[in-house]
């Protein structure tokens, strides 16, 4: 190794911000793989490195024994005590065995293995990084678009926006700036794989904790959030303070907070409804924004019969189901929607 390659590591320690030690044992396992795919002599090599000039040396140990069967892993204790008379049987015998013509012999390979660890080393840093970013919101660039994926820069790496995982309401155009949740981070033979959604309903949550500061602290709490990405979503919230407006705070002013999130959605609907313990509250808030008359409930099969005026019925049930559906999603109870005229025919009482 010569002051060249020292130079290289320091810069790649400091710009790639890799640990000196990783990059250490990068080159001593690229000289190690070097030498003993060209010299035989010694089985058990160690490299003693001097990172400040570039040199090195080749240090093979032995195990100091009475009769040697193995040469290239064994003394015999005449010959260690040739060097220093205190050697005893069992003892480790270090010795310099690098060879005259190492340096030209192994450079290749160990720049091609060191330049191999950094990959790897960058890779685990990489992973690492977004390891910890996983269910959460980032900011990236859309980078390109293929048949399979939209790729989004997140600093140093790409992540990739499946089809499935897309909004059908948006298009992705090249340098555009776009938030994804992080929905899976896996580490590949090729680096981290980061997988993002701009579907996924932790999405709607992570971006209500970014715009309400209540959220955020924990003074407002998202209970349960349904969506129908880039159509509509539903989200519950609850304020164990009854001073607190759970539902004002996420509004905003002049419903400032929930339109700059409908504008990040490319303008899904939201609809902000009040968490409560009772189902029959709940239910009837998760209907939103249809009248309810009553509500019945069937604790063991965890459903429940709803029933509206009948001028609110096509509210109540939505566009193909859509209001009835998400209020099922948001409470986790099956919703049967009857008009006030339907109920009295069928004998419900709910008056």
């Amino acid at each position: 190794m010569n002051k060249e390659l020292v130079n290289a590591v320091e810069f790649i320690h400091k710009e790639k911000n890799i640990p000196m030690e990783v990059l250490v044992d990068a080159i001593e396992a690229a000289l190690i793989t070097a030498y003993k795919k060209n010299y035989q002599e010694h089985k058990n090599v160690s490299i003693d490195l001097n990172l400040e000039n570039g040199s090195y040396r080749v240090i093979s140990r032995k195990d100091v024994v009475e009769e040697v069967e193995d040469p290239t892993a064994e003394i015999d204790l005449m010959t260690a005590r040739d060097y220093n008379p205190a050697y005893e049987v069992g003892d480790p015998f270090d010795e310099d065995v690098t060879p005259k013509d190492f340096n030209r012999v192994g450079a290749q390979a160990a720049k091609q293995a060191v330049m191999q660890r950094i990959r790897d080393a960058e890779r685990s840093i990489l992973y690492d990084e977004f390891i910890d970013k996983e269910n959460e919101v980032l900011t990236g660039l859309i980078d390109r678009v293929d048949h399979r994926f939209v790729y989004i820069q997140l600093g140093k790496t790409d992540a990739v926006l499946a089809e499935s995982e897309r909004m059908p309401n948006e298009s992705y155009i090249p340098n555009e700036r776009i938030k994804v949740y992080v929905n899976k981070v896996e580490q590949t033979t090729k680096g981290p794989q980061i997988f993002v959604s701009r579907t996924h309903p932790n999405l709607l949550k992570r971006l209500f904790e970014e715009e309400v500061p209540e959220i955020f602290d924990g003074t407002v709490e998202v209970m349960s959030v349904a969506r129908e990405a880039g159509e509509r979503s539903k989200i519950s919230v609850h304020a164990d303070n009854p001073d607190v407006d759970a539902v004002g705070s996420c509004v905003g002013a002049r419903g400032a907070r929930v339109e700059a999130i409908v504008d990040e959605l490319h303008g899904e609907k939201i609809d902000i409804v009040l968490w409560d313990e009772d189902p029959k509250v709940f239910v009837k808030n998760a209907l939103s924004p249809s009248q309810v008359v009553s509500v019945t409930v069937d604790e063991e099969n965890k459903s429940t019969v709803v029933v509206v005026p009948d001028h609110q019925l096509s509210l109540a049930i939505g566009k193909k189901g859509q209001n009835t559906r998400l209020a099922a999603k948001l409470t986790g109870w099956k919703i049967d929607i009857k008009s006030e005229s339907d109920a009295r025919e069928q004998g419900i009482d709910f008056e």
